[in-house]
């Protein structure tokens, strides 16, 4: 019987030719599209998360700085060392709203998507809304 070497039959030598086939292609463009299916909503998550570090930071470095007001001054209201942007960039922090037993709420804004329902807040006597949020 003569020696045939597998190179030159079968698939891996036809005519000269070498490659995929069309199928195997297809087999990894599904499976590169179900890693891609789980890993982008992953990322999306992690990113939210990240921007919701940012405000947490300027929320706290805001109380910080209206808390040195008040011992200074007895009074939150005219702090003008309370910054207005978070430190990455990605909120607004403001204080809307004054509490009736003289505390404040400070209030992140972004136009981004955070993953939160609405502004993140903090209070003078350490609630953080929404929940989910911290």
């Amino acid at each position: 019987m003569p020696y045939v070497s597998h190179l030159t039959t079968g698939r891996f030598l036809r005519n000269g030719q070498r490659g995929f086939t069309l199928i195997e292609l297809m087999i990894v463009l599904v499976i590169i599209g179900i890693v891609a299916s789980i890993a982008y909503p992953s990322y999306t998550r992690y990113v939210q998360k990240s921007m919701r570090t940012d405000a947490h930071a300027a929320l706290m470095q805001a109380a910080s700085a209206l808390e040195r007001c008040n011992t200074r001054t007895y009074s939150y209201d005219d702090c003008d060392d309370v910054p207005t942007t978070s430190p990455e960039g990605h909120y607004t922090i403001n204080m809307p709203e004054k509490s009736q037993d003289g505390g404040y709420t400070l209030r992140a804004h972004t136009d981004r998507d955070d993953g939160c329902p609405e502004d993140i807040t903090f209070n003078a006597i350490g609630e953080r809304t929404p929940r989910d949020c911290w």
